[in-house]
Protein backbone atom coordinates (compact mmCIF):
# COMPACT_ATOMS: atom_id res chain seq x y z
CA UNK A 1 0.00 0.00 0.00
CA UNK A 2 2.83 2.32 0.90
CA UNK A 3 4.53 1.56 -2.43
CA UNK A 4 1.31 2.36 -4.25
CA UNK A 5 1.03 5.78 -2.63
CA UNK A 6 4.64 6.60 -3.45
CA UNK A 7 4.07 5.50 -7.02
CA UNK A 8 1.08 7.78 -7.32
CA UNK A 9 3.10 10.74 -6.10
CA UNK A 10 5.84 9.91 -8.57
CA UNK A 11 3.35 9.74 -11.44
CA UNK A 12 1.74 13.00 -10.45
CA UNK A 13 5.17 14.61 -9.97
CA UNK A 14 6.40 13.30 -13.33
CA UNK A 15 3.33 14.55 -15.11
CA UNK A 16 3.78 17.98 -13.59
CA UNK A 17 7.48 18.03 -14.54
CA UNK A 18 6.59 17.41 -18.17
CA UNK A 19 4.14 20.26 -17.88
CA UNK A 20 1.55 18.63 -19.98
CA UNK A 21 -1.82 20.01 -19.47
CA UNK A 22 -4.50 17.42 -19.03
CA UNK A 23 -8.15 17.83 -18.69
CA UNK A 24 -9.58 16.33 -15.57
CA UNK A 25 -10.91 13.34 -17.50
CA UNK A 26 -7.58 12.77 -19.28
CA UNK A 27 -5.73 13.08 -16.00
CA UNK A 28 -7.95 10.46 -14.35
CA UNK A 29 -7.54 8.12 -17.30
CA UNK A 30 -3.75 8.55 -17.39
CA UNK A 31 -3.60 8.14 -13.62
CA UNK A 32 -5.75 5.00 -13.84
CA UNK A 33 -3.48 3.52 -16.53
CA UNK A 34 -0.34 4.33 -14.51
CA UNK A 35 -1.84 2.93 -11.32
CA UNK A 36 -3.04 -0.23 -13.12
CA UNK A 37 0.43 -0.72 -14.60
CA UNK A 38 2.03 -0.30 -11.18
CA UNK A 39 -0.51 -2.57 -9.51
CA UNK A 40 0.09 -5.24 -12.16
CA UNK A 41 3.84 -4.92 -11.64
CA UNK A 42 3.38 -5.07 -7.87
CA UNK A 43 1.04 -8.00 -8.16
CA UNK A 44 3.57 -9.96 -10.14
CA UNK A 45 6.44 -9.12 -7.81
CA UNK A 46 4.28 -9.39 -4.72
CA UNK A 47 2.96 -12.80 -5.69
CA UNK A 48 6.45 -14.17 -6.09
CA UNK A 49 7.56 -12.43 -2.92
CA UNK A 50 4.45 -13.60 -1.11
CA UNK A 51 5.05 -17.13 -2.36
CA UNK A 52 8.62 -17.01 -1.05
CA UNK A 53 7.42 -15.69 2.29
CA UNK A 54 4.70 -18.33 2.50
CA UNK A 55 7.16 -21.09 1.65
CA UNK A 56 9.59 -19.78 4.26
CA UNK A 57 6.84 -19.60 6.88
CA UNK A 58 5.68 -23.10 5.95
CA UNK A 59 9.24 -24.39 6.32
CA UNK A 60 9.55 -22.73 9.72
CA UNK A 61 6.20 -24.17 10.78
CA UNK A 62 7.31 -27.63 9.70
CA UNK A 63 10.55 -27.26 11.66
CA UNK A 64 8.59 -26.10 14.70
CA UNK A 65 6.18 -28.97 14.27
CA UNK A 66 9.09 -31.43 14.15
CA UNK A 67 10.58 -29.84 17.26
CA UNK A 68 7.24 -30.10 19.04
CA UNK A 69 6.88 -33.73 17.97
CA UNK A 70 10.35 -34.50 19.34
CA UNK A 71 9.56 -32.65 22.57
CA UNK A 72 6.26 -34.50 22.86
CA UNK A 73 8.08 -37.81 22.43
CA UNK A 74 10.62 -36.79 25.09
CA UNK A 75 7.82 -35.85 27.48
CA UNK A 76 6.04 -39.15 26.79
CA UNK A 77 9.24 -41.12 27.43
CA UNK A 78 9.85 -39.09 30.59
CA UNK A 79 6.33 -39.80 31.79
CA UNK A 80 6.77 -43.52 31.12
CA UNK A 81 10.09 -43.53 32.96
CA UNK A 82 8.56 -41.63 35.86
CA UNK A 83 5.61 -44.03 35.99
CA UNK A 84 7.98 -47.00 36.12
CA UNK A 85 10.03 -45.39 38.88
CA UNK A 86 6.88 -44.60 40.86
CA UNK A 87 5.73 -48.21 40.48
CA UNK A 88 9.13 -49.46 41.71
CA UNK A 89 9.06 -47.07 44.66
CA UNK A 90 5.52 -48.11 45.57
CA UNK A 91 6.58 -51.76 45.36
CA UNK A 92 9.58 -51.12 47.61
CA UNK A 93 7.41 -49.10 49.98
CA UNK A 94 4.89 -51.90 50.28
CA UNK A 95 7.70 -54.41 50.92
CA UNK A 96 9.20 -52.17 53.59
CA UNK A 97 5.82 -51.59 55.20
CA UNK A 98 5.20 -55.33 55.07
CA UNK A 99 8.54 -55.95 56.78
CA UNK A 100 7.79 -53.32 59.40
CA UNK A 101 4.37 -54.84 60.06
CA UNK A 102 5.92 -58.29 60.26
CA UNK A 103 8.60 -57.03 62.66
CA UNK A 104 5.98 -55.31 64.81
CA UNK A 105 3.90 -58.50 64.86
CA UNK A 106 6.92 -60.62 65.81
CA UNK A 107 7.92 -58.10 68.49
CA UNK A 108 4.41 -58.25 69.93
CA UNK A 109 4.67 -62.06 70.06
CA UNK A 110 8.07 -61.85 71.81
CA UNK A 111 6.72 -59.30 74.30
CA UNK A 112 3.78 -61.59 75.09
CA UNK A 113 6.20 -64.46 75.65
CA UNK A 114 8.28 -62.28 78.00
CA UNK A 115 5.12 -61.23 79.83
CA UNK A 116 4.27 -64.89 80.26
CA UNK A 117 7.76 -65.66 81.56
CA UNK A 118 7.90 -62.64 83.90
CA UNK A 119 4.36 -63.30 85.18
CA UNK A 120 5.52 -66.70 86.35
CA UNK A 121 8.62 -65.30 88.10
CA UNK A 122 8.81 -64.16 91.67
CA UNK A 123 8.36 -60.35 91.90
CA UNK A 124 11.92 -59.80 93.18
CA UNK A 125 13.46 -61.69 90.24
CA UNK A 126 11.10 -59.92 87.77
CA UNK A 127 12.08 -56.52 89.26
CA UNK A 128 15.75 -57.37 88.89
CA UNK A 129 15.26 -58.46 85.26
CA UNK A 130 13.13 -55.44 84.25
CA UNK A 131 15.56 -53.02 85.93
CA UNK A 132 18.39 -54.04 83.60
CA UNK A 133 16.18 -54.48 80.51
CA UNK A 134 15.80 -51.73 77.89
CA UNK A 135 13.31 -49.19 79.27
CA UNK A 136 10.96 -49.36 76.28
CA UNK A 137 10.72 -53.13 76.45
CA UNK A 138 10.27 -53.02 80.24
CA UNK A 139 7.39 -50.55 79.86
CA UNK A 140 5.72 -52.71 77.20
CA UNK A 141 6.00 -55.75 79.46
CA UNK A 142 4.69 -53.88 82.51
CA UNK A 143 1.77 -52.64 80.41
CA UNK A 144 0.65 -56.23 79.79
CA UNK A 145 1.23 -57.55 83.34
CA UNK A 146 -1.64 -57.53 85.81
CA UNK A 147 -1.68 -54.22 87.76
CA UNK A 148 -1.25 -55.89 91.17
CA UNK A 149 1.78 -57.83 90.00
CA UNK A 150 3.23 -54.70 88.31
CA UNK A 151 2.91 -52.72 91.57
CA UNK A 152 4.78 -55.43 93.49
CA UNK A 153 7.55 -55.40 90.86
CA UNK A 154 7.80 -51.58 90.95
CA UNK A 155 8.07 -51.69 94.78
CA UNK A 156 10.99 -54.11 94.63
CA UNK A 157 12.95 -52.09 92.01
CA UNK A 158 15.52 -49.42 92.73
CA UNK A 159 13.56 -46.21 93.35
CA UNK A 160 15.19 -44.24 90.48
CA UNK A 161 14.62 -47.04 87.96
CA UNK A 162 11.06 -47.51 89.21
CA UNK A 163 10.33 -43.78 88.93
CA UNK A 164 11.78 -43.61 85.40
CA UNK A 165 9.80 -46.63 84.18
CA UNK A 166 6.58 -45.37 85.80
CA UNK A 167 7.05 -41.99 84.13
CA UNK A 168 7.57 -43.64 80.71
CA UNK A 169 4.58 -45.89 81.36
CA UNK A 170 2.37 -42.88 82.11
CA UNK A 171 3.62 -41.00 79.05
CA UNK A 172 2.97 -44.05 76.89
CA UNK A 173 -0.62 -44.20 78.11
CA UNK A 174 -1.25 -40.61 77.06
Amino acid sequence: MFKLIITLFLIVGASQAQEKKYSEEEFREALKKAVDAQVDRLKKSSVSQLTKELLEKERKLEERSEQLDKREEQVRLGEESLSKRIAKLESRQSKILGCLDENARKEAIRIKQLVSVISNMKPAKAAELLSVQDAKISVKIIELIEPERASKIFNLMDKEVSARLQKQYLNMRQ
